[in-house]
């Protein structure tokens, strides 16, 4: 069973660009332009990962990676959060991402990322613990 992926993204170039590569890789994917679409998607495919756009359009990345934070039927998600606005790193780390990249980054990095982050996921220590 492969792992699943969503991809909240607004930009077609990007989203076509990483569903090819994360498809590429083995991974099952889906697609949320949105913030709102990002969360509905997180509810009805329960991705392993999201790779998450710090700028959507309704919802921020910001809000949609508190919003999987806030919910304990969610806290196994992962999020890598993709930014490219500068200093937009820490505030992504602090609304619980575990991963971030910055725009533009290299498709190599991204792959060798998600799956660090689906690898050490069940070795991370839950919240508080």
């Amino acid at each position: 069973m492969s792992h699943r992926i969503l991809i909240a993204e607004d930009e077609e170039s990007i989203v076509a660009s990483l569903e090819f590569l994360m498809r590429r890789s083995g991974f099952e994917t889906r697609t949320a332009a949105d913030g709102r679409e990002a969360l509905q998607c997180v509810a009805d495919f329960h991705p392993d990962l999201v790779i998450l756009d710090l700028m959507l359009p309704f919802k921020s990345g910001l809000e949609v990676c508190a919003e999987i934070r806030a919910r304990p039927e969610w806290r196994e998600t992962r999020v890598l959060m993709l930014t490219a606005r500068g200093g937009a790193n820490e505030e992504g780390l602090l609304a619980g991402a575990d991963d971030y990249l910055s725009k533009p980054f290299a498709t190599r990095e991204l792959v060798a990322r998600v799956r660090a982050l689906l690898v050490l996921a069940p070795l991370r220590p839950e919240a508080g613990s």
